[in-house]
């Protein structure tokens, strides 16, 4: 087995590039004892292996590594954006098209948050992807409940202290005047932490009543059908991700905020219907899928169901903004 850098690559890194789960969740596999490399039961994962090392997982080989695979996904509310869940609640997992190969989530989205998530056959993806460093930026249509102090939205850009968490810049603006006792706001930020834009807008004694995240670095959701799926051809990937296909490659601003700069052809899948608590909604994102991607021109909120006149919807629980 190789012992060097230059010799091979952690072996997690190799699991999750085979398409069979998350680094993460690779690394809890191997302090299972559920991982041998040629013959030899793995305690830790700090192990390299290269290409002619016998990696054997639940005493099955390790598959060839898959070709890199990502797609945009429409998450309705009600979803559990896990594998698995204890309360026995539908998964984003369990709505996927049985065409579908394994995929894992890049980041989450909570149970009442819907919008873009993306799905990725290759773990390490999900991971660089994931990473603050990257630089991405996440946006987000936010309706809330209460009057909105616009001096205070302003004063995100520079950061925000709520119960000892420390959050970084967020852009914050109305989407249009407000008049009514619900508002749209357009939010963007690049960390993403537990709960962040909930518990930010909590500070300034505003109730979120519907998160949408609408972007996730080049990627829109554009006019993605609630619970389907479209995949992101190859070539655009390299492009639109350099510094992942090619670590020496810089990733510029362009990358970062432009609209899928790759014209694409995109090959989309209808999910399977939302669960039963994933209310269909009216109003924003139900157009039929656009195979091309082009810029979002800004929408006014739709109607009294989706737009600001309509009433708060209560608190809701979650783990992700």
């Amino acid at each position: 087995m190789n012992d060097t850098p230059k010799d091979g690559e952690r072996i997690a890194k190799v699991m999750a590039r085979a398409g069979l789960c998350s680094r993460r969740e690779a690394e809890s596999w191997i302090t299972a004892g559920r991982v041998r490399v040629n013959g030899k039961t793995l305690d830790s994962p700090a192990c390299l292996v290269g290409p002619d090392d016998q990696v054997v997982v639940d005493n099955k080989p390790l598959p060839t590594a898959q070709a890199t695979r990502l797609f945009l996904y429409h998450k309705p509310a009600g979803l559990v954006t896990s594998a698995r869940d204890e309360l026995g609640r539908p998964t984003v997992f369990d709505m996927l098209p049985p065409a579908m190969p394994r995929v894992v989530s890049v980041g989450r989205l909570d149970l009442t948050t819907e919008g873009l998530l993306l799905l990725t056959n290759d773990g390490g993806l999900s991971r660089h992807l994931e990473l603050p460093a990257t630089g991405w930026k996440r946006r987000y249509r936010v309706r809330v409940y209460g009057t909105v102090n616009e001096k205070k939205l302003i004063g995100l850009k520079d950061g925000i202290t709520v119960d000892g968490v420390r959050y970084g810049a967020i852009e914050a603006t109305l989407e249009e005047a407000q008049t009514k006792a619900n508002s749209w706001l357009s939010v963007t930020l690049t960390e993403g932490k537990n709960r962040e834009i909930r518990r930010v807008m909590e500070a300034l004694d505003l109730q979120v009543t519907r998160l949408i995240r609408v972007s996730y670095g080049p990627f829109r959701l554009g006019k993605l059908n609630e619970g389907a799926v479209e995949e992101v051809p190859l070539a655009a990937l390299r492009e639109l991700i350099p510094t992942y296909f090619n670590p020496g490659a810089a990733q510029t601003d362009t990358d970062i905020d432009g609209v899928d700069a790759a014209p694409r052809t995109a090959r989309t899948h209808t999910g399977a219907a939302p669960a039963k608590n994933a209310a269909s909604r009216k109003g924003w994102a139900k157009a039929k899928p656009d195979t091309k991607v082009k810029p979002r021109k800004t929408r006014k909120p739709a109607g009294k169901a989706g737009g600001p006149g309509g009433k708060p919807t209560g608190g809701r629980s979650g783990k992700r903004p």
